[in-house]
């Protein structure tokens, strides 16, 4: 189908039949999580998604290729890799002619599944304007490849170290729809509301895979955004974790941390600083997304 693009079998026969397959971005197996963590997170992902009928494909460069669907061993070896390339847009061409492992983050995953002709795809949290952006100008490039390629995108909003009044303002300019599932309001990852609107509330996958259906059908490119809270047993106090990532916030400020490892770094001391339930709290609203991504999927391959 491309010369640059590996299809796992399993990933390729569900494909050609016309069955629900739900892509997974590898950057929460590097950059996201410990080892093993990474790699029992992973593998419990992917299982969610195949309870809910659907099939999933994990993604990665590997070998010099977009690999859709990683086998265990795959998974495995990636998990305990070391010196992997985060990869967004502009590194997609670099690691795939370097030969570099590579694991892909909100943006390449939806260029990844848009070639393999994957429409949903889930993830934990989208990046989007950093704090102080209006000075950096640090921007998330998820939030421009939302605008462009038509995937829906499933998440817990956006990841909460982030600015999400202007990163919902920018995402708004750009003319991507965002989706309530199950709630009004946007979801802060590790907590279950920001207090700010989504565009619609939608509580059935099948209503949201009619939004997908009407705005591509209408020709307007660009993803969809679907929020999903974090199951309420495993979301965290908001003014506990809202202290500590401005603790962390100013740590990296201080450390001068700039471009795509700030967000590495956040997380590892968020993790750090809540003695694990942060993760723990990630864990669960990944596998919750992953659900809920996998019965969105079963509906639209449905149409």
């Amino acid at each position: 189908m491309n010369d640059y693009v590996s299809l796992l079998p399993e990933v390729h026969d569900a494909l050609q039949s016309g069955a629900p397959v739900v892509a997974l971005e590898s950057t929460i197996i590097s950059h996201g999580m410990p080892y093993p963590t990474n790699v029992r997170t992973a593998r419990e992902v992917e299982d969610v998604v195949r309870a809910g009928g659907a099939v999933p494909a994990t993604i990665a460069i590997l070998g010099g290729r977009i690999r859709v669907g990683l086998s265990p061993e795959d998974l495995e070896s990636l998990g305990q890799a070391e010196h992997v390339r985060k990869v967004s847009r502009r590194d997609l061409p670099i690691a795939i002619a370097s030969g570099q492992v590579g694991a892909t983050t909100v943006a390449a995953t939806m260029i990844c599944a848009h070639l393999a002709g994957i429409p949903v795809f889930v993830t934990g949290g989208i990046g989007g304007v950093h704090r102080q952006g209006e000075v950096t100008l640090d921007v998330s490039a998820d939030l421009t490849e939302l605008a462009r390629t038509s995937v829906a995108v499933v998440c817990a909003g956006a990841k909460a170290i982030l600015d999400l009044p202007r990163t919902l303002e920018v995402l708004e300019t750009h003319g991507v729809p965002i989706i309530g599932f199950g709630t009004d309001t946007f979801p802060a990852f590790y907590t279950r509301s920001s207090g700010l609107p989504v565009d619609v509330r939608l509580d059935s996958p099948a209503d949201v895979a009619r939004v997908m259906a009407a705005k591509w059908g209408l020709g307007l490119d660009g993803g969809v955004l679907v929020t999903t809270p974090v199951p309420e047993a495993h979301a965290m106090d908001t003014e506990e974790i809202g202290a500590i990532i401005e603790q962390s916030v100013e740590e990296a400020d201080r450390a001068g941390i700039k471009g795509k490892d700030v967000t590495p770094f956040l997380l590892r001391r968020i993790v750090e600083r809540t003695g694990g339930r942060s993760l723990a709290t990630n864990v669960a609203l990944v596998k919750h997304n992953a659900e809920v991504g996998a019965a969105i999927a079963v509906a639209y391959a449905a149409r």
